[in-house]
């Protein structure tokens, strides 16, 4: 049994990581609200921008002249994953739930002979990948000196997205990150964003294009890899902070049970030790 002074000690030590995941809930649960409401707010752009470009896309491509990031290489040899992540962790099953799904892929794809490029953006998402992918690594986004997620970061990294593939170094980009549905669900999602796929949601209005639909096409495309790239970083961020609030409201919930058992446990020995004085002054008083 410990002693008393190793329980007092360990009370002590359990309290203060109370405090500090306390005090994470209460940043994650501020961080969440602009978070959730800047995801909340670009998903109808996102979704009306699909919408657009899922009309012209419609239109151009039967053409001959479709650009390439809409009718692909003509292969699907190498595939480029481009795999989301946060810097930091203390948030669950976050960044393990999207380098699973990454991985996932990454198999079923070497299992048909396919190769793989993996472009990691975050900290954790490169850490979980790099034991068993590490070799297939081509990049890495630092996004830790960022303090608030803007269009320019996405811009930047579709920049190197669509650098390489003018390259000719892969013929098809998936993106993988989490969809923040709530603060205890968060859903990994994998998006094919080269070549280029867009869904509408209901019917697609007929409209005649000046200039040409591929012409038009050929301008927006670069801007909807940005797009598409902008929303699931604002998807991840709302995430990251949802599960954070998540698992330090867990954190917190165990070591309050921990202190309780502790206490007792400290009681009940206590307890023990002055029960086992008692006896031997009264054993030695009688003894006299």
């Amino acid at each position: 049994m410990p002693s008393l002074k190793a329980l007092k000690t360990r009370i002590t030590s359990v309290k203060s990581t109370r405090k500090i995941t306390k005090a994470m809930q209460m940043v994650a649960a501020a961080k969440l609200r602009r978070a959730q409401d800047a995801a909340e707010q670009a998903r109808p752009y996102t979704e009306r921008f699909n919408a657009v470009m899922a009309g012209l896309a419609q239109a151009a491509s039967g053409s001959a002249s479709a650009p390439r990031l809409l009718s692909g290489t003509g292969s699907d040899k190498v595939h480029l994953l481009v795999v989301m992540t946060a810097e930091r962790g203390l948030c669950g099953g976050f960044n393990s739930s999207i380098a699973k799904i990454a991985r996932q892929h990454a198999d079923n794809l070497t299992k048909t002979g396919k190769t793989v490029k993996i472009l990691t953006v975050g900290k954790k998402g490169r850490e979980a990948l790099k034991r068993d992918w590490g070799k297939a690594f081509v990049g890495h986004v630092d996004l830790s000196a960022v303090k608030r997620l803007g269009y320019s970061s996405a811009q930047d990294i579709g920049r190197d997205v669509l650098a390489r593939f003018d390259a000719g170094e892969f013929d098809v980009a998936t993106i993988f990150y989490s969809r923040f549905q709530s603060v205890i669900s968060q859903i990994p999602t994998a998006q094919q964003i080269i070549p280029a796929s867009f869904e509408s949601s209901g019917a697609t209005a007929l409209y005649d294009y000046e200039p040409s639909e591929e012409a038009i096409l050929s301008d927006l495309l670069p801007r909807g890899v940005a797009t598409q790239i902008f929303a699931a970083l604002l998807e991840n961020a709302a995430s990251e902070q949802g599960a954070r609030m998540s698992a330090m409201d867990n954190a917190t919930r165990n070591a309050g049970e921990m202190i309780d058992r502790l206490t007792i446990e400290f009681n009940r020995s206590r307890q023990a030790k002055i029960t086992n004085e008692l006896i031997e002054i009264i054993s030695g008083a009688e003894a006299l």
